[in-house]
């Protein structure tokens, strides 16, 4: 299997935050852009912990994020590949773009949450 930016549709596409999604197997694989500086925390509220719980593997290709953990930090640049445990925030800086790899039922289960917040959010 392969995508990329050209042939994955967009699943989202809001407030300068775009994605393309894809699930391959048990594997969930996303493109993800974000013009605007974007703190996913709120999102995960409702989770374990109130943190994301699903772990991700990815490389950023352009821009950084910033990930803390309950004990420490760590920000991922352009450039660098990572894994993500479970137990993480996630602030993205404007003009970040990445790849992710998730296992998707946890990714389904974590954006069950996401999803029920996102549209508290907008009432």
């Amino acid at each position: 299997m392969r995508g990329s930016k050209v042939d994955m549709e967009k699943s989202f596409d809001e407030g300068g935050i775009v994605m393309q999604e894809a699930v391959w197997g048990d594997m969930h694989v996303s493109f993800e852009s974000f013009e605007e500086a974007f703190d996913a925390t709120p999102f995960h509220k409702g989770c374990p912990d109130d943190r994301c719980q699903c772990p991700h593997w990815g490389y950023v290709l352009k821009g950084q994020v910033r990930i803390t953990y309950p004990d420490h930090e760590e920000v991922i640049r352009a450039g660098d590949a990572y894994y993500l445990p479970p137990g993480h925030h996630a602030f993205y800086e404007a003009g970040t773009e990445a790849v992710e790899f998730s296992p998707y039922d946890a990714f389904k289960e974590t954006m069950e949450v996401v999803q029920q917040n996102f549209e508290a959010m907008k009432s």
